[in-house]
């Protein structure tokens, strides 16, 4: 007979058991994830080799099958991940500023370019192959990216809704915010001087012109 140990709170010793496993495994699939990314960004998917992400990884090539089960899967591991990232942190960092539509904004492409540059060579490999996903994988990737995009999308709408910003596209919009974000990593052998801040803060001063209505302008161009 299993003797299961109870504490005051009610968790029993399996539940830690199974806690501590689940912790261990994410930190293995981040790791192979960390590592399959690096691989791809020297070689190029096609050139890469299961032994070599292995040996990125300083695990066995049987460990990588146990996670992953092919190199397909592993592309689209790694891409979706980047987006999962943009999706869990976005939001909450809109929260915490408020409800003004504007400042969500802004928190909101600052948020999103910051993810972008802890995330740098995923984010490449994710413009560079992605086409190399079969159709069911270019379709969640697509899934995602609408996802992950919608609380910007809402404050742009909220924003005109409140007559602060111009009548805009906010489809368009926000998909233009996400090209400006992403440049910072396609183009950051070029942007790089400019410290991530003041990139930000440079894409945030040529499209709020654009967007917000003329005497609100200068009271959220103060606030960059």
């Amino acid at each position: 007979m299993t003797t299961v140990t109870r504490s005051t709170g009610g968790t029993t010793s399996v539940d830690v058991a199974e806690a501590v496993r689940a912790v261990r495994a994410s930190s293995r699939r981040r790791q192979l994830l960390d590592a399959a990314v690096a691989v791809m960004g020297r070689t190029g998917f096609h050139q890469m080799s299961m032994q070599a992400l292995a040996d990125e990884a300083d695990v066995s090539v049987g460990l990588f099958y146990k996670y992953f089960g092919s190199k397909e899967d592993i592309l689209l591991a790694a891409i979706i991940d980047i987006l999962e990232a943009f999706r869990d942190q976005l939001q909450p960092a809109m929260d915490q500023a408020g409800d003004d539509p504007v400042m969500r904004l802004i928190a909101g492409f600052r948020q999103y370019t910051t993810i972008v540059d802890q995330n740098r060579d995923a984010v490449v490999l994710t413009y560079r192959e992605s086409r190399t996903l079969d159709a069911d994988g270019r379709e969640r990737i697509k899934e995602l990216e609408v996802e992950t995009s919608a609380p910007m999308r809402d404050a742009i709408s909220a924003g005109i809704d409140a007559g602060l910003m111009n009548e805009v596209d906010p489809d368009l919009v926000v998909f233009d915010l996400m090209m400006l974000a992403h440049g910072w990593a396609l183009k950051h052998w070029h942007f790089a001087p400019h410290q991530l801040a003041g990139y930000i803060a440079a894409q945030l001063r040529f499209t709020l012109p654009a967007l917000v209505v003329g005497d609100k302008l200068d009271e959220y161009l103060a606030t960059i």
